[in-house]
């Protein structure tokens, strides 16, 4: 890992309507990071990786973004859950396949290369038996992978991840957190919401919390070390 940032924020406001949930926020994100984005309900993590994103436009401030190969990076989005309704017979095949839609465009059609490596994305995340089964009929843990095949098929540089693991049994949210690890070892840089300290203290090595609109970045070993999370909450309780 190289310490080049992939991402950084520099004086940056975040919210919604002229409405800052987030003020000043100054960090960067290293290529070839795994960093868990910890946070108390309406804290802001969601709706700092939406900006990252794009999805929402900053209030104040820049996002800067490293070069990869003379180019901008890829981002790779796996929110929370995704629901379709049953009456809409998606399969999880064509869910996946969303995600060359930024390569082939608008209203075009996909070639067979694409769904070859459609396919490579649900084999690689573990649900390619599931390639022709509703998604709405899919477990939940077969939800999260279909959905991080998904962003697997934008061919990104960055993954980010809303709670992948939330409203899911503890050994589907294992194998979920084991994939993580494969995809973070052949070179994705990975952001990850997740709620369980256990989770994040086992499988990740950078943290930023957000609590009462301040930001803390560091290593799991100086932000989740008992002392330190004993004073970070003090902080949100007083």
């Amino acid at each position: 890992m190289t310490s080049e940032p992939l991402i950084s924020l520099e004086h940056l406001d975040i919210g919604y309507d002229q409405t800052p949930v987030l003020r000043d926020v100054q960090l960067s994100l290293e290529r070839g990071s795994f960093t868990g984005l910890l946070g108390a309900n309406g804290s802001g993590k969601s709706t700092l990786i939406k900006t990252i994103l794009g999805i929402i436009p900053p209030l104040a401030g820049e996002i800067k973004f490293g070069r990869i190969d003379n180019r901008k990076p890829i981002l790779g989005y796996v929110p929370q859950r995704e629901v379709f309704d049953p009456i809409y017979l998606v399969s999880s095949f064509e869910v996946v396949l969303m995600g060359a839609s930024r390569r082939v465009g608008p209203g075009r059609r996909f070639n067979s290369a694409e769904k070859q490596f459609t396919m490579k994305c649900l084999q690689q995340t573990g649900v390619a038996n599931q390639s022709r089964k509703r998604f709405s009929q899919l477990s939940g843990g077969q939800k999260q992978r279909v959905l991080i095949a998904r962003a697997l098929a934008t061919k990104p540089d960055l993954l980010l991840l809303d709670e992948p693991t939330a409203g899911i049994d503890a050994a589907a949210a294992e194998a979920i957190m084991e994939l993580l690890v494969s995809l973070h070892k052949d070179g994705i840089t990975i952001l990850m919401v997740n709620h369980d300290l256990h989770t994040v203290r086992r499988y990740v090595r950078q943290v930023i919390w957000l609590h009462q609109g301040k930001v803390l970045a560091g290593t799991v070993e100086e932000l989740l070390s008992p002392q330190k999370i004993e004073q970070i909450l003090e902080l949100e309780i007083s």
